[in-house]
């Protein structure tokens, strides 16, 4: 479901690799120059398709279905990688998970990877009509098929914490996303044409290490607990449990969708429900003072009949694979390489590339004496 946003907020020489590299694998030319580059996910499954097949043609093997177990190591470097398919050799270790492999995280805690906690965020999706979010950024050009449906980047922040919204899909959908049984999670993406009747982001609030106690497992079971809660609240089906911006800022709950219908699995599973049921009162109380300050920015974000979906909760790794600054290496490690977002070095598509490509880099200047 993701639909290749290619926005960055970090400043390397390495982004245009990365854009050209997509577009040589069938991603539109126009993210080579558009200010906020976006592919969709209609597109970049088959851009996905053609890497895969030019990792085949160079000589890689790409195998599925397939679980990393853990390594066998000696002397600070790995030797065989263990899978549910057997043993791999290897004479280095790439590991470039996402930012959802929880099995994964508890197995390097387990043997005793350092791994560090970090700050993430959670909060809820939230959806409009395109046509308020265009008649509030573009005016009297709302509508023009020249400009396309609007966007929009907001933040909020307190004496204690922020709130932002994040992964913004202008004519997109709310996605189902999660990796668990029991859970509930939200997620946003758009198809390259953006012409859906909703327009969503996330609205996300700041979560610290000492909200949830500091240690790499509680940063896991604080997203855990909350997408079991927003589970529970849907229905225990799957259906999400939304509330209407309306109800939510009156704290009340029954409103029927009307204007918006929500997006969630076609508008066909959802709940009408608190937040409060799943989501600490401290990050529902941040989000609600968000929206009316959004509102001020933006006419009609506050519009009572917009839905909120819950739970957001995988807006970024909540961990850190600690590893050495220069070498890139797992501390105490030699050649194994914890690598983008997964391993809490990147926040994106792009960032997690340019991490990627800097791995490579590096793998490949230890190899070239030889």
């Amino acid at each position: 479901f993701s639909d290749g946003k290619l926005i960055t907020r970090i400043n390397d020489d390495l982004s245009s690799f990365v854009i050209d590299k997509l577009v040589e694998f069938g991603a539109p030319t126009e993210i080579s120059y558009l200010a906020r580059p976006h592919v969709g996910t209609d597109i970049l499954m088959s851009v996905v398709e053609k890497a895969i097949g030019k990792i085949v043609e160079l000589g890689g093997e790409v195998v599925y279905h397939n679980t990393f177990l853990g390594f066998e190591s000696k002397n600070g470097r790995v030797s065989i990688v263990k899978t549910t398919k057997g043993d791999i050799e290897c004479s280095d270790l790439v590991l470039a998970i996402g930012h959802s492999a929880r099995d994964t995280y508890e197995n390097l805690i387990k043997n005793g990877i350092p791994i560090e906690p970090k700050s993430f965020s959670v909060g809820m999706r939230i959806e409009h009509p395109t046509s308020i979010i265009d008649s509030a950024m573009y005016g009297d050009n709302a509508g023009n098929p020249i400009l396309g449906h609007a966007e929009y980047n907001l933040s909020y922040n307190t004496k204690e914490r922020g709130v932002y919204t994040f992964c913004m899909c202008p004519g997109g959908v709310v996605v189902a996303a999660t990796s668990e049984e029991g859970g509930v999670v939200s997620n946003g993406m758009s198809y390259h044409a953006r012409d859906g009747r909703n327009s969503n982001s996330a609205v996300c609030c700041t979560i610290f290490k000492e909200d949830y106690g500091a240690t790499p497992m509680h940063a896991i079971s604080f997203q855990r607990q909350i997408e079991r809660a927003a589970f529970r609240a849907g229905g225990s089906d799957y259906s999400a449990p939304i509330i209407t911006v309306g109800d939510f800022l009156n704290d009340k709950v029954g409103t029927t969708p009307s204007d918006v219908m929500p997006t969630y699995m076609d508008g066909t599973a959802f709940r009408l429900s608190s937040p409060k049921m799943f989501l600490p009162e401290f990050v529902t109380n941040n989000i609600k003072n968000a929206i009316f300050d959004f509102d001020k920015k933006i006419n009609g974000f506050a519009f009572n009949n917009a839905i909120l979906t819950g739970a957001e909760t995988r807006t970024s790794a909540p961990v850190r694979i600690t590893r050495d600054q220069k070498l890139l290496t797992a501390i105490g490690y030699t050649n194994f390489y914890p690598a983008g977002e997964g391993a809490g070095y990147a926040g994106g598509i792009t960032s997690a590339a340019i991490d990627g490509v800097k791995t490579a880099l590096k793998i490949i200047s230890k190899y070239s004496k030889i």
